[in-house]
């Protein structure tokens, strides 16, 4: 069953922040993940939360999603994220078995 995680991210340097951007892509797709929903504008429809940057990332498996955040070669990165962006909220959560 599909593993997604969902992230809510502030880029606070653009610039700075360009170096985890070009790195990202290869490290996620060791990890059999895919880009889903990266940016782009949100509209509240009920309840009052707007994320500044929505994030959605699928993989094969909450595991393999885990495997990824947990990994060495984005642990190379995760501290550019860190510095020139503000994380909201970063979730792993598992797809609908149905």
């Amino acid at each position: 069953m599909a593993g997604y995680a969902i992230g809510d991210v502030e880029v606070l340097d653009e610039a700075a922040y360009g170096e985890y951007r070009r790195r990202f892509d290869d490290i996620l797709a060791k990890f059999g993940g895919r880009i889903l929903v990266n940016g782009g504008h949100a509209q509240a429809m009920e309840g009052n939360w707007i994320p500044r940057r929505l994030v959605i990332l699928e993989f094969p498996s909450a595991n393999l999603a885990r495997a990824w955040l947990a990994s060495a070669e984005y642990g190379e990165i995760a501290p550019i994220r860190h510095e020139h962006a503000k994380t909201h909220f970063l979730t792993i959560v598992e797809g609908w078995p149905g």
